[in-house]
């Protein structure tokens, strides 16, 4: 049992990981030892993509936005937008990047191609098979024990006597985007708060009824100069996204409701769901063209759907982060306007702090973040 969630660990099956780069393997193709190295990222090992179809013989084409790559035993589509299709047509969610110029995939990609995949961390073993080996996991890791154990780090010179007076350090001028969804709520003052008392300011995409509900809270994130959006009226997919006018209607809706309640308007929308798949170019045609400016995100806590786990929350918010910090992008963090976020939201704030950002908030003048790459 160990053995298999520690696989499934390696494959990045299960959420909520650290996601620092944390170190290489080198990769076992069958009996032999590749000179590709895997970099691990949160427990899930990543590999550059030409590099393993040149070993495996795999066939890759397309566009760096949309890859091929197939064998004898499968093939599967490669998408930048954060998703992969199986040859059977099933959507998978798929992490890439770019490292040193390459681009990296997740290892677990090749079980979807008729491989399987072994991972002994102990034995310093990662391992690719077709059924076609000799070896046994031990055996491989017998024969290459001195192959694959990784290389000590050089020890860093000693340093030298610290010069009187130093410099004071320079802020980093680390941004994090904090973002809540489906509010104001009957929580929303414990929320403030939580945010007043850390120093941090935050983004709320709105829903119409309960700005006309919680009226003193919204009026509270206009005087703290939180950032305003909106989410729209009804939150049901069939009803939202019946046609680009329904949308549309939604979001001035919304406006007109954040206005009577307020005094202020917004052109920052957040649709039901995020953007992918339902907010289509003719949605987008019809919403964007009147002026408003799309926002999803690139952290996604999934507290609504761990609800009052909030390690889970935690530890998925910090693997996202890291992983963002490693390339140097701002995190846009979706939470939800909830009780059970609240109780894990000062550990994910003392986090951001010592990781030394600094709290922004969405306006209107910033180039948008969106699924769809629409910066309108």
């Amino acid at each position: 049992m160990l053995c298999v969630i520690v696989f499934i660990l390696a494959l990045g099956l299960v959420p909520g990981v650290l996601a620092a780069e944390s170190g290489e393997m080198k990769l076992g193709i069958n009996d032999s030892v590749t000179d590709i190295r895997a970099v691990s990222v949160g427990y899930t090992f990543y590999v550059p993509v030409r590099a393993l179809a040149d070993k495996l013989k795999l066939s890759l084409g397309g566009t760096p936005e949309d890859l091929m790559l197939s064998g004898d035993r499968g093939r599967i589509r490669i998408l930048k937008e954060g998703k992969g299709i199986a040859g059977d047509g099933t959507e998978i969610s798929l992490t890439v990047f770019k490292r040193g110029g390459k681009l990296m995939i997740p290892l677990k990609i090749v079980t979807l191609l008729g491989y399987s995949v072994s991972y002994k961390p102990v034995q310093y073993l990662l391992r690719i098979t077709d059924g076609s080996q000799v070896l046994d996991d031990e055996a491989f890791a017998e024969k290459f024990k001195e192959m694959l154990k990784p290389e000590e780090p050089p020890q860093p010179a000693p340093s030298p006597s610290p010069a009187p007076n130093p410099p004071k350090p320079v802020a980093s001028g680390k941004i994090v985007y904090l973002t809540f969804d489906d509010g104001p709520s009957a929580t929303t003052g414990h929320l403030l708060d939580i945010l007043d008392k850390h120093g941090a300011k935050a983004t709320f995409f709105m829903l119409g009824p309960n700005i006309e509900r919680y009226p003193s809270q919204v009026k509270r994130m206009v005087k703290s100069e939180h950032g305003l959006g909106l989410h729209g009226i009804t939150h049901v997919k069939n009803k939202f996204y019946a046609s680009p006018a329904a949308a549309l209607k939604e979001m001035n809706q919304g406006n007109a409701d954040l206005k009577a309640v307020s005094g202020r308007t917004t052109k920052l929308i957040r649709p039901p769901y995020g953007s992918k798949p339902y907010f289509t170019k003719a949605f987008r045609d019809k919403v964007l063209g009147s002026g408003y400016h799309l926002w999803d995100w690139n952290v996604d806590s999934l507290d609504w759907k761990y609800k009052s786990a909030g390690d889970l929350i935690y530890t998925n918010v910090v693997s996202q982060v890291n992983k963002l910090d490693k390339y140097g992008v701002n995190p846009v963090i979706l939470m939800h306007d909830q009780k059970a976020t609240l109780q894990v939201l000062p550990r994910i704030l003392d986090y951001l702090h010592k990781k030394g950002y600094r709290y922004e908030i969405i306006t209107s003048d910033l180039k948008p973040l969106n699924f769809w790459h629409d910066t309108r």
